[in-house]
């Protein structure tokens, strides 16, 4: 049950959210299956008379190419949710595009990421060490593993612009499609009408797009080219990993809900890995943290009831957390730059843009460590290891879940009031950093065990959360004051005088900060010790079971 202080916003199907694809456009098309094409160019003809329609179709052009699908032996780009082509021609330039992967809509409408890049060699290799947008994205998905060809799909292209009130806005395509192996028998055949439309111009094409459909009897393509070349060669898009059962009943024992609970929490690790390689959304690395640390939470909070190889993993998801915690702490600190810098005076703006570029520098070098871990043979043993181990067992000869849960929330609790304790007007961030760590570890525990106690745990969780959120705010301030006062130690003659005072106005802000949170912590702990907490313990002691506990496994 993911809180405030764990996740960021969310966003509906299909939206077109620019700001997780920077400088790079959506690619908006319909795409129809079509039996007969001539039916659709007599309709093209017809509808191009149509001058009083503000939606105008220009006179079309036929081109032929040639695009080899490629990925790695293993798929990891399918993996990823991503395609990746090599459009070919007689001579250079040639093209690698990168499309995520998504289902149509029932309207046949897919919205989709779309980056192009031009190439100077006609060869896979050429992909993967392309400098742009595509083959930085590739390089950081597949990392050292390679490229290889998957099929050639060779498609006649008849291609008709279209334009609205005279301006262009995008195309309507008519597609003739051959699917092979590469450079092998032809293994399937397509015919496709395609429209694509800009996203402002959107509204004013979907009548057009209705008309035909209805006037031709297209039906929606349930499957993009990619996905059609993949059935066609006998291949699947490949589905995300499962590890065992992850549901969660109160007559399970407590064996079966922490390898459930480290189920659930490692494929969400592993789902989010390809959005934090691939960098375009900060939130897929922030959850891919909160992933990590989780695991490590259930790991400590389960650990008398796991197997030994367990314990010897935790040490492993720590190293890979810490390395995606550095970039994630300097994601944090540019986005509060960015707001902070939007209300100072015009005079401290420009001095605090080197600030941001010293910040962006160190968080690209803390991205490049991050991947050198993630392409590591460590991180692939962790990754094996960690799967294999929760496939390969079933916790059912441990003691009930009933049995045990109230004593480890308890512990938790009692952690978290020892904390609490070393709380006074003169306490150390320290001491409000280890408050911070036993409120997430009480509160973890809580989720982890909700569906033990189903309804009774939600309250005191949204509690807890909110006494997170402060202790977040007050550590994330302490850390960027100390990033601050380093950077103004050891390059401070290169940052100037101007850039180093707007730094220490920026240091006061963070300081502000921390105050404000500080002070609110005490009547946000507080809440912690009323009703709600007293009605869940007796709640877990009234469930829980007379009888002897069960020898652990």
């Amino acid at each position: 049950m993911p809180g405030a202080a764990d996740r960021g916003g969310g966003r509906g199907a299909g939206a077109v959210n620019r700001e997780s694809w920077p400088g790079t456009d959506a690619e908006i098309e319909w795409q129809f299956e079509a039996q007969d094409l001539r039916l659709v160019l007599r309709w093209i003809e017809s509808a191009a008379g149509a001058d009083a329609d503000p939606v105008t179709i220009a006179t079309g052009r036929t081109t032929n190419h040639v695009d080899t699908y490629l990925d790695t032996r293993d798929r990891r780009l399918d993996r990823a949710g991503y395609s990746v082509r090599l459009r070919r021609s007689r001579r250079p330039p040639y093209e690698a595009t990168l499309k995520s992967l998504g289902e149509a809509g029932t309207d046949a409408l897919r919205v989709r990421l779309e980056l192009t890049e031009p190439l100077e060699r006609d060869d896979p290799a050429s992909v993967g060490d392309a400098p742009g947008l595509v083959g930085e994205r590739v390089r950081a998905l597949v990392g050292t593993h390679r490229l290889v060809p998957l099929f050639d799909v060779q498609t006649k292209r008849r291609a008709f612009p279209i334009e609205v009130g005279g301006a262009p806005s995008g195309e309507l395509l008519l597609d003739e499609t051959v699917i092979r192996d590469p450079d092998g028998p032809i293994l399937s055949r397509l015919r496709r009408v395609e429209v694509e439309a800009s996203e402002t111009s959107l509204a004013a094409v979907a009548p057009l797009v209705e008309s035909l459909q209805r006037a031709c009897g297209l039906q929606p393509a349930q499957l993009s080219k990619y996905e059609a070349a993949l059935v066609a060669s006998g291949r699947r898009r490949l589905d995300a990993e499962t590890f065992g059962p992850t549901a969660i009943d109160p007559s399970n024992t407590i064996g079966q809900v922490g390898l459930a609970v480290l189920r659930r929490h490692f494929a969400t690790m592993l789902a989010k890995e390809p959005g934090t390689r691939v960098g375009d959304d900060v939130e897929e690395l922030h959850d891919m943290r909160v992933a990590s640390r989780r695991l490590r939470a259930a790991l400590a909070l389960f650990c008398d009831f796991l197997p030994a190889e367990a314990a010897r993993l935790r040490p492993e998801l720590a190293w890979v957390g810490k390395m995606i915690g550095a970039v994630r702490d300097l994601d944090v600190q540019l986005e509060q730059l960015g707001e902070w810098a939007a209300v100072l005076p015009e005079s401290d703006r420009e001095p605090l843009e080197h600030l941001r570029s010293l910040l962006v520098e160190e968080r690209t070098e803390a991205r490049t460590r991050m991947l050198d871990v993630l392409d590591s043979p460590r991180y692939d043993r962790l990754v094996r290891r960690f799967g294999a181990m929760l496939r390969s067992r079933s916790g059912t000869r441990t003691a009930s879940a009933l049995a045990v849960a109230p004593d480890l929330v308890e512990r938790r609790r009692r952690a978290l009031r020892k904390a609490w304790r070393r709380i006074g007007d003169d306490a150390e961030p320290s001491a409000y950093h280890r408050l911070r760590i036993a409120g997430k570890r009480f509160r973890y525990a809580l989720e982890f065990l909700s569906d033990v106690y189903p309804g009774e745990t939600k309250r005191i969780v949204t509690r807890t959360v909110s006494l997170q959120d402060l202790l977040g705010a007050y550590q994330d301030a302490y850390v960027a004051i100390a990033r601050l006062r380093q950077l103004a130690e050891e390059r401070g003659a290169e940052l100037g005088p101007a850039t180093v005072f707007a730094m220490g106005e920026i240091a006061e802000r963070y300081r502000s900060q921390m105050e404000e949170s500080r002070g609110q912590v005490a009547a946000t702990y507080e809440r912690l010790r009323g009703k709600a907490w007293k009605r869940l313990r007796e709640r877990m002691e009234a469930t829980r079971p007379p009888a002897a506990l069960a020898p652990p496994s």
